[in-house]
């Protein structure tokens, strides 16, 4: 319907002739006796016109061409507000539409054709997934899902490192603890990883190699518990609906060279030099103070070089977009990433970041701290044995990812209508069971009549049902799902209105099939926003 509001208008505007048009915005209306959309491009035009705004929207509604089975009526409001009412015969045809699109309904082609990869969690394999991780996960899984009902083929792939420090402290720690285990004198590594995961890591090679790697160095160590924490974490992500489509080893593109090359390349632009041992990337020629450190002085990359190489390698496989799914600790690292690719020669805009800031885990009403090593932290599988997989993907995705999450476990475990996804779920389980009451009750022999409903509370349920495709562009193009569950909110709380204002049992056989059919939509949008959030849409709770 905007794009249509958006064609009239434009229209009319002809009648001006100007250089220039304004963009035409158009919104609904705070309040809902106002019509159903409204625009203010007559007050934007009161300076170039130089003409008193609410004459300016005369002239447009005066010269407007409509067709009145989609607008009823327009009218001019306050200062010069074009207020627009959508025609009864218009919802009628967008409730059967839906209707006919059934579980396809929200599904758009905005983005066919596209290939997108999203790069999310990339956690390396040094322990379980923690709520640290969590908030990625399923936000980078939520925006997949979202680019996917706008059209897009999307990869979603993991990125990881299983060399370096990091990884041989990994293999000591289980080698420490094994020795531990067979009662023999071991050094535990400086910094390593003191969690019981590390232990039941050692304990498993203990049962199945007894005392066979007493005198073996610390790599058999490191590739067990490689396995068993990527098995871990594999097992972490399919419980919370997630799936990787590929896993991306960093330590393959210093295999391939291609550490090397970007390097060289970087150098043949002059945007590279040595200085104090360090190999430095000239990022003030792309607006920094300072230059930054590709390779430190001790021959280690920093983790921009590899960073950069990745995303010229992801950009080489032919992708029209990566996104990347960052916490707020990479804020300052990322656009050095993006200069690179774009001294490197690729377009910069097919990289997209999404940052989000972090998780505050509100236990007994106190702030939950947390570290790896320490072994202090929540995993997500701890939490989701508290709270359930859908209040925990649900509970990283109601807030915007631009602002600080603080997830409290006593709210997730409430199970009512103050809890959030249960008012959804609810709200979806309901339906299906005044439907399966209206089965009993009813036998319809005549052909289904929507022009039956016209109850505000129907008229308004309808026109927030036909939003739907709206909602998902919204959250989809902005990378933020929480617009998808207040839509939701939305759509259950026009059905709450709707079910307490109109009966739905017990009238007259037209007009319950009518209101049986919204019913059934209603459903079928609540479950297909869920699905997209990837949390169940249950028949009865």
């Amino acid at each position: 319907m905007n794009e249509y509001l958006k064609e009239i208008l434009s229209a009319s505007l002809a009648q001006f002739q100007l250089e220039e048009s304004p963009e035409i915005q158009l919104e609904a209306p705070k309040t809902a006796s106002h019509g159903d959309a409204s625009t203010n491009v007559a007050m934007l035009l009161a300076k170039p016109l130089r003409n008193n705004p609410r004459a300016i929207a005369q002239q447009i509604v005066d010269e407007l061409n409509y067709d009145k089975t989609r607008i009823s009526s327009v009218e001019i409001a306050g200062p010069g507000f074009i207020n627009f009412r959508y025609a009864e015969d218009y919802l009628y045809n967008q409730l059967e539409a839906i209707i006919k699109q059934g579980e396809h309904f929200g599904k758009t082609d905005s983005r066919a054709g596209q290939k997108i990869q999203i790069e999310f969690v990339s956690a390396n394999p040094t322990g379980p997934l923690t709520v640290g991780h969590g908030r990625n996960a399923v936000l980078g899984d939520t925006v997949a899902r979202l680019m996917e009902w706008t059209g897009a083929k999307v990869e979603r792939e993991y990125y990881f490192n299983n060399a370096g420090r990091q990884m041989r402290v990994l293999g000591q720690s289980v080698q420490a603890r094994y020795l531990e285990i067979l009662g023999l004198d071991a050094e535990f590594p400086e910094g390593g990883y003191e969690g019981e995961y590390i232990k039941d890591i050692a304990r498993e090679l203990v049962a199945n190699k007894g005392n066979e790697l007493i005198d073996s160095e610390w790599s058999p160590f490191k590739e067990k518990a490689e396995s068993a924490i990527f098995a871990d974490i594999d097992g972490t992500l399919k419980r919370m609906n997630i799936h990787m489509d590929n896993h991306f080893n960093e330590f393959s593109l210093y295999e391939s060279g291609d550490i090397d090359s970007v390097v060289s390349r970087l150098r043949e632009k002059d945007l590279v030099y040595d200085a104090d041992g360090a190999t430095w990337f000239k990022t003030t020629e792309f607006g920094k103070e300072k230059d930054t450190v590709l390779i430190k002085s001790t021959g280690e990359p920093t983790y921009r070089l590899p960073d950069i190489a990745y995303h010229a390698n992801k950009l080489d496989r032919g992708y029209d977009l990566c996104i990347d799914i960052f916490g707020a600790d990479h804020i300052a690292t990322y656009p050095d990433v993006l200069s690179g690719i774009s001294a490197l020669g690729y377009d910069p805009t097919k990289v997209d970041v999404v940052v989000y800031q972090f998780v505050t885990i509100v236990k007994d009403g106190k702030p939950f701290k947390m570290s790896t090593r320490k072994a202090n932290f929540v995993t997500l599988d701890e939490l989701m044995d508290e709270v359930g997989a859908d209040v925990t993907r649900f509970f990283f995705l109601m807030r915007s990812p631009n602002t600080h999450l603080e997830f409290d476990i006593a709210q997730a475990k409430e199970a009512g209508e103050k809890n959030p996804v249960f008012y959804l779920q609810y709200a979806h389980a309901r339906i299906c069971s005044i439907l399966r009451k209206a089965e009993e009750e009813y036998t319809f022999e005549h052909a289904l009549d929507l022009k039956q409903l016209k109850e505000n509370a129907e008229t308004s349920l309808i026109k927030t049902l036909f939003k739907f495709p709206k909602a998902i562009q919204s959250a989809a193009d902005a990378k933020e799902p929480h617009r998808l569950i207040n839509f939701l909110n939305d759509v259950a709380s026009a059905f709450t209105t709707f079910y307490h204002d109109c009966r739905i049992i017990g009238v007259e056989p037209e007009l319950a099939q009518a209101r049986i059919a919204l019913a059934k939509t209603t459903a079928l949008v609540l479950k297909n926003g869920l699905i997209i959030l990837g949390i169940t849409a249950p028949e009865r709770m």
